[in-house]
């Protein structure tokens, strides 16, 4: 690869873009001067570019940390098609495939290595750190290293340990959602040398947000799709919901596709190919979907449930418009939304001693000793390892998230790992085999010329390719396969597509497991703040961007003017009759009992809250009404 040193000119030759986007060049300048850097780039503002670029445009690589397992082979496999090379390594691969990358890195050519970040404290890693030439440390998904976040995941704490490795590299850490604790926090635990924060404003003028008050929200759904034309992103939490409501929106003739974890790599592959080639308008997903996709043409995104924080929603909700044009995110809400929510963050955590429960029942599911275990990664089931330790899979999964919050071990998203292959006999055992086996000469032959180097190292197969080449049926071609490495002629490691457990400490009695009780305490206290955040912005009337800028630190002095309540506001003067009327409406739903103002306004049809509210705050002002303790009363 030629030597570029000019931003803008890797720009040109690779992405083919004249200019950056905002903010990007700043960030990109402040790197490449050898400055620690924090940039807070909202959702579909370009952040691997800060890092891509100045890794093209200085001798050596730049080490990625990224906790998405997928967003990381996305962005290795655009990069390789640009011609940039790069590679990545996380848990579920093989060791040899490790080795192999970190000697490519070390002695060859990679541009940018991508790293899950439990593999940092490997002793292989660090191993192979010491020999690298790097430029760059580029932390993305940044606000995971901070317990103030939403998403704090223990291994990012040792980030700052391999700086040691190389003290004049410096740090680029990139998120599209921070509190200001959080911001504070990033910068102190990656141990900056001087605070440098780059932040675009999270304000997205194009994008109106909405909260519906909805019972029948499928209904609703219909009629939003209806009403606002292109391209579409419906997020549930539910698996099954995904597919009901894919369902529905086809039987109302409206194109739609659903989009889980569960589904297998290929299945989902195709699903996103479709989708971003409007094959289907609208995809219905859980939070599996959309990280690293860039359709900049999303006209809605609407969410059917209430999301776990403000953080992830902003995320989401952010996919709509990153083309500039109006664009809609729509939350659908209703109060039994808002006693479930509440209900899902408790169960998010469970008693110590059930965590304990869980993880001893961990051990015995993967038949690993005390002791043993440290940095190893498994294939893990958890429907059937909750089915044979008779436990809930909902209660094993919080167990779980609180053993990764602890630091004692990682659950990793689905990884697809190809199948694989090494021939184990010498080229003239080989050939005598197919003089024996015709059958098999035909895809030996195949395998030898579009997989180089199978004799000396494992290599990947992918057997729907080798399908369509031989004209086989996929079950005739894993039979001749199973038959190779039954007669010993092959090594062969079948395709897997699972999510992993990865202890990063070895594996301790129940009795020995420590959980610190502040800390669990501080997070659920956090989480609960979280919980009470979301509920406000989707009860509260007030502006909705306003509402989510200020939560990240970001005041404004004007209205958005385009969502719902900006929107309502505008029609919201009230004439002496409307007073008189809800004044009356207001008096009969008191006398019966005292009600909260939130009950109270919630009472009313949303077109009409907005006027609710100004006769309420008028009867405050006359002393009609009276508020104590958060409840309304008629004085006596």
């Amino acid at each position: 690869m030629s030597e570029i040193t000019d931003p803008l000119e890797a720009l040109q030759k690779f992405w083919g873009y004249d200019s950056f986007r905002s903010s990007q060049l700043e960030i990109i300048e402040s790197v490449m001067a050898g400055n620690d850097t924090l940039a807070l780039l909202p959702t579909g503002g370009g952040k691997s570019i800060c890092f891509q670029i100045p890794a093209l445009c200085k001798p050596g690589v730049c080490i990625v940390i990224s906790p998405l397992i997928a967003l990381m082979k996305d962005q290795v496999f655009n990069l390789q098609k640009r011609g940039i090379s790069a590679a990545a390594i996380f848990s579920g691969m093989h060791y040899r495939d490790i080795d192999r990358v970190f000697d490519n890195v070390v002695y060859g050519n990679i541009k940018l290595l991508y790293l899950s970040p439990e593999r940092l404290k490997t002793e292989l890693a660090i191993e192979r750190l010491k020999k690298m030439h790097v430029n760059l440390l580029a932390v993305d998904e940044a606000h995971c290293i901070s317990q103030w976040g939403y998403d704090f995941r223990p291994p990012y704490l040792e980030i700052a340990e391999i700086r040691d490795y190389f003290p004049s590299v410096p740090v680029l850490a990139l998120t599209a959602t921070a509190t200001q604790e959080v911001v504070i926090d990033i910068q102190e635990r990656l141990s900056f040398r001087k605070e440098n924060v780059i932040q675009k404003s999270f304000e997205r003028s194009n994008l109106a947000y909405v909260v519906l008050n909805e019972e029948n929200k499928l209904q609703r759904l219909v009629t939003i799709l209806k009403k606002v034309r292109g391209p579409s992103v419906v997020y549930t939490r539910s698996r099954n919901k995904a597919k009901s409501i894919s369902d529905f929106l086809l039987k109302n003739r409206i194109p739609s596709d659903f989009y889980h974890a569960g589904l297998s790599n290929d299945i989902r592959n195709q699903k996103q190919e479709d989708w971003l080639g409007d094959k289907s308008r609208v995809i219905v997903a859980t939070n599996a979907f959309g990280m690293g996709i860039d359709k900049p043409d999303v006209r809605s995104v609407v969410h059917m449930d209430l999301p776990d924080s403000l953080e992830a929603y902003f995320q989401e909700a952010g996919r709509a418009g990153r083309d500039g044009k109006k664009s809609y995110a729509v939350l659908l809400y209703n109060e039994a939304d808002r006693l479930k929510l509440e209900s899902q963050n408790k169960l998010a955590f469970p008693p110590l001693e059930q965590v304990r429960r869980v993880y001893q029942a961990l051990g015995s599911y993967f038949q690993l000793a005390i002791g043993g275990g440290q940095g190893e990664s498994f294939d893990f089931d958890l429907i059937e390892f909750s089915k044979k330790f008779d436990l809930q899979p909902l209660e094993s999964y919080h167990a779980l998230k609180i053993l990764e919050q602890s630091g004692w071990l990682v659950m990793t998203d689905a990884v697809y790992v190809p199948s694989s292959l090494k021939v184990l006999v010498s080229k003239d055992e080989l050939y005598d085999f197919q003089l024996r086996n015709k059958k098999m000469d035909r895809l030996i032959k195949t395998i030898l010329r579009t997989y180089q180097g199978a004799f000396n190292n494992y290599v990947n197969i992918h057997e729907r390719q080798l399908c369509k080449f031989l004209k086989l049926p996929q079950d005739v071609l894993a039979a001749q396969l199973h038959t190779l490495e039954r007669s010993a002629i092959i090594s062969f490691k079948p395709q897997k597509d699972t999510p992993q457990i990865v202890f990063v400490h070895e594996r301790v009695a129940g009795e020995n497991l420590t959980i610190e009780k502040d800390v669990y305490l501080f997070r659920k206290k956090r989480a609960e703040y979280r919980v009470v955040k979301v509920i406000e912005y989707a009860s509260e009337l007030q502006c909705r961007s306003n509402f989510l800028l200020e939560y990240f630190g970001e005041e404004k002095d004007q209205t958005c003017g385009v969502c719902d309540v900006c929107l309502e506001s505008h029609n919201s003067e009230l004439s002496k009759e409307e007073f008189e009327n809800f004044k009356s409406k207001v008096f009969k739903l008191l006398e019966k009992e005292d009600l909260g103002l939130h009950e109270l306004v919630d009472s009313f049809s949303p077109k009409r809250r907005n006027k609710v509210l100004k006769t309420i705050e008028h009867l405050l002002d006359e002393g009609l009404l009276l508020e104590v303790e958060d409840k309304l009363s008629i004085p006596k």
